[in-house]
């Protein structure tokens, strides 16, 4: 195997495929990257068995066809090295070579035929979600995926296909974030992918791309990358009767001037006392051993006197990913679950109960 190419063309590449390497163990096959050149072609593949990237680029020169797999980490720590012109990569005495100018590197390989395989994939269904509109969705509810849950089905992200719409469901059990489209055409159907899953998906997908699936598999592909990752095994809780149907008080606060407050206070500590009356919203810390407050006079038209309590995370998670000026506050009483909305997208988040 042979082949020229830019540096920037394969140092971009290269980067992508690192989050799908093994990285605890050099050892493994599955902590190098798989190389092939095949008509005209450069294909890369990377994998940690659970999810993996294939990549196709056509901007090769002097090629020769075969294979070859190297060190992920190790590889991309000499290209990220290396001048900003062509690099040349070629097996010679089962090593693969790579030179540019008078820098000669050397970096031993595995048996490239037993690469782990990619899935053989058919009869895979296709989901008709734009791919800019699904990257939309989930960056609004990663924040609120669980991390090492027991329950492994919170370890990841629920996409809930309905008749006339599509949920995108997270929840930490402290919090549940919704995002929703509409449902063009899809079936009816609940798929739950991975959380890290759904991070690299973000990173990878800026135009258009088909979305495909099967019971345990989702692929997502364009001309030149196909992703694929496994699906979590479970059944979602039934969120839906966490979102309350009726709410006591329910108003609409400026987005900015709650950004501003709660991150003035919370310079000390998180967790934070925001109390409503019938013409401002005061803010407090309640760390024991200090004292912080501010305030926005604003009128809510609201009898009570009310608080929430809350670790100051999860507003500024919701906060951060909403796209109006001002956004939605609903609440039943100061102890039970909150509601905040910004269009098609919704938080409902448990209170700190603080002691009287």
């Amino acid at each position: 195997m042979k082949f020229t190419i830019s540096k920037n063309v394969i140092e971009n590449i290269i980067s992508s495929m690192q989050p799908f390497l093994e990285k605890k163990d050099a050892s493994v096959i599955t902590s190098h990257i798989y190389f092939e050149v095949s008509q005209n072609h450069l294909i890369l593949r990377s994998t940690d068995y659970e999810m993996g990237l294939e990549s196709i680029c056509e901007t090769i020169t002097d090629f020769d066809d075969g294979k070859s797999t190297v060190n992920g980490s190790n590889l991309l720590n000499i290209i990220r090295r290396l001048k900003d012109s062509d690099i040349i990569f070629e097996v010679v005495n089962n090593d693969l070579n790579i030179k540019q100018g008078r820098s000669n590197f050397k970096l031993p390989m595995y048996d490239a035929n037993e690469y782990p395989s990619f899935p053989i994939l058919t009869n895979l269904k296709q989901l008709d979600i734009n791919i800019i509109n699904l990257i939309n969705s989930i960056k609004k509810i990663t924040p609120s995926i669980d991390n090492n849950n027991p329950k492994f089905e919170l370890n990841g992200a629920l996409i809930d296909i309905k008749t006339s719409k599509i949920n995108f469901v997270a929840t930490d059990t402290r919090r549940l974030a919704v995002s929703n489209l509409e449902n063009l055409s899809n079936e009816e159907i609940q798929i739950i992918i991975p959380k890290k899953a759904i991070i690299e998906i973000q990173k990878l997908f800026f135009d258009d791309a088909t979305i495909s699936y099967d019971e345990t598999n989702l692929v997502i592909s364009n001309k030149n990358m196909k992703f694929f990752t496994k699906l979590i095994n479970g059944k979602f809780p039934d969120y839906e009767r966490i979102i309350p149907s009726n709410l006591k008080y329910s108003f609409q606060l400026s987005k900015a001037s709650l950004i501003e407050s709660i991150k003035l206070i919370t310079s000390l500590k998180p967790n934070i006392k925001i109390s409503f009356t019938s013409n401002n919203i005061l803010f407090e810390s309640v760390d024991e051993d200090s004292e912080a407050q501010t305030q926005i006079d604003v009128n809510l038209n609201i009898d009570d006197t009310f608080y929430i309590a809350v670790n100051s995370k999860y507003l500024l998670d919701f906060l951060s990913t909403t796209t109006n000026e001002n956004i939605t506050v609903g609440f039943n009483e100061s102890n039970l679950p909150f509601y905040l909305e910004d269009d098609k997208f919704i938080t409902i988040i448990m209170p700190i109960i603080l002691e009287k």
